[in-house]
């Protein structure tokens, strides 16, 4: 739960083990990723006049298949397009190659990789690494961005607010950050705590 009382705010969390436990405080920070919408619902926003309505964006990942040789140096990241940014090659710390992510909505997250869009990625990939055939992709893992724009939308990026003019004085709103956004992460962070030495 999170209600506002008076001039603070009572966070009410579950614990692991299933008890509550609530506390009181002046200001609270909504940075609840894929959960965003939900907790600015629970403090009392109109998530939809606010425009705070999330649109959960899936990205799979595929990784070369062991045995296959594939010379890569560097990063390799395509013109964006879409909701993504296009199919990129990338190497892990092992010097393992992934591809990915694609995008596609999803009404929820969920992170099972679809064996059969291996042609898809591979025809993708064909754009600048034209040996790769689809047998040479194994399914990886996946991940979920939390969009405000939904499918067919133009682009809106993510949002860092105080909500008094919305009725909720001492709530900071983090909504919408994907993945890009988290390489901002120290400048949100300064704003964020901007807005709280302001209240």
């Amino acid at each position: 739960a999170l209600e506002r009382g008076g001039d603070t705010w009572r966070v009410e969390v579950r614990r692991a083990g299933g008890e509550r436990e609530s506390l009181r405080c002046r200001a609270v920070v909504n940075a609840a990723g894929l959960e965003g919408t939900r907790v600015a619902r629970m403090a009392g926003l109109d998530v939809e006049a606010q425009g705070y309505v999330l649109h959960f964006c899936k990205g799979d990942y595929f990784s070369l298949a062991p045995g296959r040789q594939l010379s890569l140096v560097g990063l390799v990241y395509p013109v964006p397009s879409g909701a993504g940014l296009g199919v990129h090659a990338t190497l892990d710390l092992a010097g393992r190659i992934r591809f990915g992510p694609d995008a596609e909505y999803v009404e929820a997250p969920h992170y099972t990789v679809d064996p059969a869009k291996a042609e898809g990625f591979a025809a993708a990939l064909r754009r600048y690494l034209p040996e790769v055939e689809a047998d040479w992709l194994v399914p990886d893992y996946a991940g979920v961005r939390p969009k405000l724009s939904g499918p067919g939308e133009g682009f809106r990026d993510f949002v860092v607010s105080e909500e008094s003019d919305a009725g909720a004085p001492g709530l900071v709103s983090c909504i919408g950050i994907e993945s890009p956004g988290l390489t901002a992460a120290p400048a949100i962070a300064a704003r964020v705590a901007e807005l709280l030495a302001s209240l």
